[in-house]
């Protein structure tokens, strides 16, 4: 009889037997040998297991075998351990709203051993000798022992999807499978640093982790499973405010990567990949993440257990929160702040000691000679004779240390001779303290290379600036501040620009115009195709006017309605202060430069531009004595 002819004929309704249900069950629960090592980790760390060894044969096809020394399963639920929907970790939907465990569905155990031969060996402390379950796949049949084994529980799983070909002709090479397996490990021991844990393959051993209780040794843990790179550009994260709790680390816009497979959140000890908190952390990036970037992060998030539903997914790697805004507001505002906190004084010489590891190698800047090639020349007066310009051939004779700390001072005062020689800059707050009084975080300005770095001698060594990319954040940063409490300030020009626009371009410029003086452009249209521009923002009076309002328009247009508009404000912002920072082959003279440094060490998020570029970098004092091989 064809299948068709099956499909017809009415059929009745029968109970599924236990071995067809475990197994359809085990589809949901038992993906891949990786699916088996999370759910029998987490069976031990809700015994309160404090060492964790994990064995490994062929990817996980041949042996997974899962030692602890946890509270262990007394004799008489040994076979029972093995049941569907058997659990000691929940007894009411109370407990379960409240849920503290990993596991609670009760279906793991059940689901394992229908797909593969589970030994399941355990000995509570109480208990005088270990006792031994085994189950062959098949009709679930049970077979108890007596066995030797210390306090906790060993679970051995051998020939994964034994009895269902099916399933295990989609399993991938032994090496892919035994990375999906390492990585739930390295999440686990993410998630407990107090547990330790270890790991081999094929009899060689690849992670051996001791608890880790101070803050040094989990920083070495981080190390050891990430990157040492990690750790010498992560921010310690610790905040606390309306029930909520986060502690751990962030890494810096500049160490980004292709992929977010550096990326671990973890929702009262569970790893979870969750939509808001996705879009929290992305949001709180936006401004200094080079795009196509992402953000590197290891945080912990504490709630009451009554706050977040853990139960929505049978692999529980997903959460649902009763008050999705407030953790979204939280973990944006709070990490939003960690970033924009970070100044060259705390960045710069920062280092993680890690004995363990090699010496991380200096940051670069990623940025390659030739990125303005395509920009306009504004030299405002006539160039050095060569690509360097020192300090005596940029108006200012060479100073040493003490006039360049005095003149430092001077640069601190309002309305100072030096404070005024660069027009484009204002007063700011006074600088915080350094370590060293005679010296800021980022040195002193000694030359500019090309027209687009400048050369800083600074207390560790040598600092190289972008300029353009510098002062587009410091612009940046103020105009939004500006936008915020009054409006951008505006400057009427003393002589109107008259541009040629296309119709679409007019109409834009006349529908939004008092949107965009909010922005600081005042645009009129005189023509079907004509329209005068009569004030820029003070900020940008020595743009390029007609670029700078091209950007803004075709912006402005691209979001059509005003609420758009003031959605995207940070996006036009950022064009506008792109637009009105100094440009390569612009020749500063050392007190810009030395005003400009200044200013970077003031601002929010000065370590990249608006488009995620980083701003500076160093070679410290011993990274240039290797290049010489000086003390060798």
């Amino acid at each position: 009889m064809s299948q068709e002819s099956i499909n017809e004929q009415p059929r009745n309704i029968a109970v599924l037997s236990p071995r067809l249900a475990n197994q359809i069950a085990a589809g949901e629960v038992v993906e891949r040998p990786a699916s088996v090592v999370k759910e029998l980790i987490e069976n031990s760390l809700d015994a309160g297991a404090t060492r964790i060894e994990i064995e490994i044969e062929q990817g996980g096809v041949k042996l997974i075998r899962v030692r602890d020394n946890g509270r262990g399963i007394p004799q008489d639920d040994l076979a029972l351990a093995l049941a569907r929907h058997a659990t000691s970790k929940v007894y009411s939907l109370d407990e379960l709203e409240a849920l503290g465990s990993l596991g609670f569905r009760g279906e793991a155990l059940a689901s394992v051993a229908s797909v593969s031969r589970l030994t399941l060996t355990s000995k509570p402390a109480n208990q005088s000798e270990a006792w031994q379950v085994q189950s062959h796949g098949r009709d679930m049949a049970t077979e108890l022992a007596p066995a030797a084994h210390t306090d906790g529980t060993t679970v051995e799983v051998r020939d994964l999807f034994f009895n269902t070909p099916a399933r295990r002709k989609f399993l991938r090479t032994e090496k892919t499978e035994f990375n999906h397996l390492e990585e739930v490990v390295k999440r686990q021991a993410l998630s407990r640093f107090d547990v330790a844990f270890s790991l081999r393959h094929n009899n060689r051993t690849i992670h051996s982790l001791r608890a880790a209780h101070t803050q040094a040794e989990q920083q070495r843990r981080i190390a050891q499973l990430l990157k040492p790179e990690f750790m010498t550009n992560a921010l310690v994260v610790e905040t606390e405010r309306a029930g909520l709790r986060m502690t751990g680390w962030v890494g810096l816009p500049t160490f980004s990567r292709s992929m977010p497979d550096m990326q671990y959140f973890f929702v009262n000890g569970r790893v979870v990949k969750d939509k808001v908190i996705g879009h929290a952390v992305k949001q709180a990036y936006r401004d200094v993440l080079y795009h196509g970037r992402h953000p590197c992060f290891v945080l912990f998030l504490e709630l009451d257990s009554s706050g977040v539903d853990v139960n929505v997914h049978p692999t529980k790697h997903e959460v649902r929160f009763r008050d999705q805004r407030l953790v979204h507001d939280f973990l944006f505002s709070q990490l939003h702040r960690a970033l924009a906190d970070v100044r060259p004084e705390n960045d710069v010489g920062s280092s993680f000691d890690n004995p363990m590891t090699a010496p991380p190698q200096p940051r670069v800047s990623g940025l390659e000679a030739g990125e303005f090639r395509g920009q306009n020349h504004l030299d405002m007066r006539p160039s050095g004779s060569g690509p360097m310009v020192d300090a005596s051939a940029s108006g200012t004779s060479s100073l040493g240390v003490s006039e360049q700390v005095s003149f430092y001072q001077q640069l601190q005062q309002p309305g100072s001779e030096a404070g005024a020689a660069n027009a484009g800059f204002t007063p700011q707050p006074q600088l915080p303290q350094s370590e060293t009084p005679d010296m800021p975080p980022l040195g002193f300005a000694v030359a500019q290379l090309h027209g687009i770095y400048i050369l800083s001698e600074s207390e560790q060594g040598l600092i190289i600036v972008d300029m353009h990319a510098a002062h587009e954040r410091i612009t940046y940063e103020r105009m939004k501040q500006q936008y915020d409490h009054q409006g951008v300030q505006a400057q009427p020009l003393l002589v109107p620009l008259a541009l040629s626009v296309s119709e679409k371009e007019a109409d834009a410029a006349e529908e939004f115009s008092a949107l965009l003086q909010q922005f600081g452009l005042e645009l009129q249209r005189s023509g079907p195709e004509k329209m005068t521009v009569r004030q820029v923002p003070v900020y940008l009076q020595q743009a390029d006017v007609e670029p700078l309002v091209r950007s803004v328009l075709a912006d402005v247009i691209q979001h059509e309605t005003s609420d758009a508009i003031q959605a995207h404000r940070n996006e036009i912002l950022s064009t506008m202060a792109c637009h009105g920072s100094v440009r390569a082959n612009r020749r500063l003279t050392v007190p810009e430069m030395n005003a400009l440094l200044r200013d970077m060490e003031r601002t929010e998020r000065s370590g990249q531009c608006n488009h995620g570029r980083p701003t500076w970098t160093q070679l410290t004092q011993s990274e240039l004595d290797k290049l010489f091989l000086r003390g060798r």
